[in-house]
């Protein structure tokens, strides 16, 4: 049974992991028959045969509640009290007699999980369920196995439970900040006060501007101008922008396309490193400079095709 069994085996089979989680549950081990050997599960199949051809062979049942309303009273008050043809005794009674006080109790309700394999995408999360749970940055394009029930989601991988997560409904998002970098964190969890420090991080007047750029009834949908902002720190340096931004606080203008025009000005104003001319590259058969140097004599040879005669003439 492919449900149960997921690798066959004489000696060693292998089981899927839902039903291994099941049986762990109930707390109770599998002892699976060899492909095609019938007598190790003769018992088995002969019960099967006999209640096809004692109750279901020729009845006619109104719906399931009327099948199996009449299977509990075929059960108990004619196959139970049968004489079995090899113990010689009433099924009913040697149950009750001899294995009824050996049964475990009855287990709790089994919550049904799911078990899927996922990959880990690159913004740190799984996608179960239509919901989506952050994972450890190390399992970057890893696949993890997964079990998730009503309750918890558990993320393994090769066996070793890395990531415990409350069930979300569809369309949730759980996001645990440790798994995230420091630099993302903000962004994946909205994290006004965070961004806001860390633009302050870099002059006062740029944490007072990323507060004011910020300040709106949708503050996550203008976040993308303080990264654009810190991205400018970066490309000009900390004092040139926050000199910047402070006066462009003092007349009142917030927008970091003012700021970025303001500061590539500055930079064509003020060349720190002006560019200097390339240096012209060596020709493969350019002449030597020294032939160029004044007052050098040079020998030239002279032929005269009248006559055939040859002079040689000082050049300077």
């Amino acid at each position: 049974m492919g449900a149960i069994v997921a690798q066959a085996d004489a000696v060693n089979p292998r089981f899927t992991a839902g039903w291994l989680d099941y049986a762990q549950h109930c707390g109770f081990a599998t002892d699976p028959a060899r492909v095609r050997h019938a007598k190790d599960k003769p018992r088995v199949e002969r019960t099967v045969q006999y209640v096809r051809n004692n109750f279901f062979a020729g009845e006619r049942f109104v719906d399931l509640a009327d099948a199996q309303a009449r299977a509990e009273l075929w059960c108990a008050q004619r196959a139970g009290q049968r004489i079995h043809g090899t113990t010689h005794a009433r099924p009913a009674e040697m149950f009750a007699e001899q294995e009824a006080n050996l049964l475990l109790p009855s287990p709790a309700g089994y919550d049904l999980p799911i078990f899927k394999t996922v990959k880990v995408h690159r913004d740190f999360h799984v996608e179960i369920g239509k919901a989506l749970y952050s994972a450890p940055g190390d399992y970057i394009g890893a696949r993890l196995d997964v079990r998730a029930d009503a309750q918890l989601v558990k993320l393994f991988y090769r066996g070793q439970l890395v990531k415990v997560h409350p069930r979300q409904q569809p369309g949730g998002r759980a996001t645990d900040p440790a798994d995230l970098p420091t630099e993302k964190a903000g962004y994946a969890l909205r994290d006004l006060d965070r961004l806001i420090a860390a633009a302050g991080r870099h002059g006062p007047d740029v944490g007072i501007y990323a507060e004011r750029l910020l300040d709106d009834p949708l503050p996550w949908t203008r976040m993308r101008q303080v990264y654009r902002l810190l991205g400018l720190t970066r490309k000009y340096g900390d004092r040139p922008v926050d000199t910047a931004c402070g006066k462009a606080l003092e007349v009142d203008v917030i927008s970091v396309t003012k700021i970025a025009s303001m500061l590539e000005k500055a930079c064509e104003n003020n060349p720190t490193n002006p560019a200097q001319p390339a240096a012209a590259g060596v020709g493969r058969f350019a002449r030597d400079a020294g032939e160029y140097a004044p007052g050098r004599t040079r020998h030239l040879r002279v032929v005269d095709h009248t006559t055939g005669g040859e002079a040689t003439e000082e050049v300077r």
